[in-house]
């Protein structure tokens, strides 16, 4: 196993405990899924587009949801009256004359461009994974992200264990970054990362070498595994943290088109998949997805996206008080699907 040493930020880490833990559990098995068949936006601020993710803080009363931006903001949503308003970015180069609205891909090294969030409840700690600032965290008051862990080349989702605390999140790439990606002629590899942020011991370790793409992880909400996708690799494995097959990968699902994000379902032991068949390899016609299935494997239910989100990608579909808020990096607005 390989590790990295972290610059670790003055701040104190509580572990959850299991009791907490529980009533995550009971409260998020009460989802119902249907068809899904009312359709209504957020929009986001003039100008502002790509919201790659939807997370949530709180269990009674949550709040949100709070979305990352191409401009390298991360926005909190605050109701139809008020909307999306800055709550955290990750550069400390950032300035908001330079980077506002920005599309430029080349101004992601200076402004950031988060692509995944994850709360961890107890603390209300917001960890991100930011495509070129690796893995980060910000306070429940917002502002400046602290960066854990630098270097990657292409960080795109991240997962936080509410039973140890561990962060998993997922570096794409050795070789190629996020503008390389819409380039003419660009072939993905298969030198992607799985890695684990112990914030006690402040350390990374790499748990999976060799993937093929990148997408965002998932843990199970009993902490056993974490679901790991492949975007290019049209797969996803079931990695074992507890048990007989602790620390080793199985294949789980192994005919899934461009796996993105995996997020956890409102029914213990679910999860969501935004898939977006025809992105790799490209067709005239992508057809985005959100698939639920168990951990087993079995594929329970898919809903289609493709009215409103004709012909695009998708990056991320996150179950919330029965609905699905789903994220894409080609819109300017999240889009809400409810029964």
């Amino acid at each position: 196993m390989q590790y990295f040493r972290i610059t670790y930020p003055n701040m104190v880490t509580i572990t959850p405990s299991l009791l907490y833990a529980f009533v995550v559990f009971l409260c998020m098995a009460v989802g119902i899924s249907g068809q899904y068949a009312k359709f209504s936006k957020l929009d986001l601020p003039q100008g502002v587009t790509g919201p790659e993710s939807a997370a949530f803080r709180g269990i009674i009363f949550p709040e949100g949801p709070f979305t990352t931006v191409t401009d390298g903001r991360i926005l909190k949503w605050q109701g139809p009256n008020v909307g999306f308003v800055d709550f955290a970015y990750t550069s400390p180069t950032r300035t908001k004359q330079f980077c506002d609205t920005t599309t430029d891909p080349n101004k992601g090294p200076i402004c950031g461009r988060p692509m995944a969030l994850s709360f961890q409840p107890t603390t209300r700690l917001l960890y991100i994974a930011d495509a070129y600032f690796g893995l980060l965290v910000v306070g429940p008051n917002g502002g400046l992200a602290t960066q854990l862990a630098g270097g990657f080349k292409f960080a795109t989702g991240v997962d936080v264990d509410l039973l140890t605390g561990n962060v998993y999140f997922i570096d794409a790439s050795l070789t190629y970054d996020i503008r390389n990606t819409t380039q003419p002629g660009f072939m993905p590899d298969s030198t992607g990362r799985f890695l684990r942020y112990n914030p006690l011991t402040r350390r990374v370790s790499v748990l999976l070498s060799g993937l093929s793409g990148g997408g965002g992880p998932a843990v199970s909400q009993d902490g056993r595994f974490v679901l790991v996708p492949e975007l290019t690799g049209n797969r996803i494995s079931k990695y074992w943290l507890v048990g007989p097959r602790a620390n080793q990968a199985e294949l789980l699902l192994g005919n899934v088109r461009n796996p993105n994000k995996i997020k956890r379902a409102g029914r213990f032991g679910e999860f969501w998949v935004a898939v977006s068949l025809g992105f790799r390899p490209p067709t005239p016609l992508i057809t985005p997805q959100g698939v639920r299935f168990n951990s087993n494997g079995v594929v329970l239910q898919t809903v289609s996206f493709a009215t409103q989100f004709f012909n695009k990608t998708i990056s991320t579909v996150q179950e919330q008080n029965g609905k699905l808020y789903v994220g894409s990096r080609l819109t300017n607005f999240i889009g809400v699907y409810s029964n």
